[in-house]
């Protein structure tokens, strides 16, 4: 790989760094999209994966003191099993899954929307490690949207710990959240949950803000889609890329609404990100 493509991806790898520190609106929550994961109990951790184990961490996680472990395992259901569930550490005092609705259709189950944590009378499921498995007649949910929030940051939305509020994402295919719960901690870090199913649907990625809203506060934006000739959009639908790598910046001079790209480019998050802001489909030649 040439100089100038090594200088690019570090270029947008800073940028993105630089984001975490950007201070956000009085009224914005960041949002982050929770994709299928369980926590164990620390009796469940040895029935999984051997007597005496202990979870090791991966990679820390937003909220403080919460990582994601190495360790995965598959849960299953009556009409099929997903692999390489993520175990979210440190152990806890119940063992739980959380999956989407998605999930859920394949694994043939009905789990209840549920905060987490609350797992009396959930969804049963059965859950296997490399050293055994475990049948479990409870604690599969489908996690309820919530925003974590220490005290500080209550006060200043004036909310309270169990209230229920919308959030508010702007963006190319707006999106109103309702229901979702306020969860105050002085432990917790300023931050909303959502599934991989609620990010589908509003188009979320990774570095996406909300509005938090009290009830009645909540309007649908309206999105104005650009006119455009027939001729003009049929001739401008596709584009074929022919460099080795797809950057933001590049994306961004794009007006057509599929990229084709040959095998082997090179295609940065940022300009994935970026693709998938302005809804725009990014593809490899066959």
């Amino acid at each position: 790989m040439n100089q100038q493509l090594i200088e690019k991806i570090v270029g947008e790898v800073l940028e993105q760094l630089t984001k975490v520190g950007q201070t956000l609106p009085n009224d914005s929550i960041p949002i982050a999209v929770s994709a299928r994961h369980v926590h164990l109990s620390p009796q469940h951790v040895e029935a999984l994966f051997g007597k005496g184990y202990e979870l090791t961490k991966k990679a820390d996680l937003s909220q403080p003191n919460q990582f994601a472990a190495n360790e995965t395992v598959v849960i299953a259901g009556p009409k099929g099993s997903i692999e390489r569930v993520r175990v979210l550490g440190p152990a806890r005092s119940l063992t739980q899954a959380e999956v989407s609705w998605t999930d859920a259709m394949k694994l043939g189950v009905n789990p209840p929307l549920r905060e987490s944590g609350d797992i009396e009378g959930s969804g049963a499921f059965t859950i296997i490690g490399p050293k055994g498995s475990l049948f479990l007649e409870e604690g599969l949910i489908i996690a309820q949207a919530h925003i974590h929030m220490a005290t500080a940051d209550a006060a200043r939305f004036n909310v309270q710990n169990g209230e229920c509020v919308s959030v508010e994402v702007n963006g190319v295919r707006p999106i109103a959240y309702r229901n979702v719960k306020i969860r105050v901690s002085d432990r917790y870090r300023l931050e909303m949950h959502i599934d991989t199913d609620e990010a589908n649907a509003g188009f979320i990625s990774k570095g996406a803000i909300g509005r938090l809203m009290k009830s009645g506060e909540v309007h649908t934006p309206v999105l104005v889609e650009p006119q455009t000739s027939e001729v003009e959009s049929s001739s401008k639908s596709v584009l074929h890329f022919q460099k080795k790598l797809l950057s933001k910046d590049d994306v961004r001079d794009i007006k057509e609404k599929e990229i084709v790209l040959e095998k082997g480019t090179i295609v940065t998050a940022l300009a994935r990100d970026t693709a998938r802001d302005l809804g725009i489909s990014i593809s490899f030649r066959k």
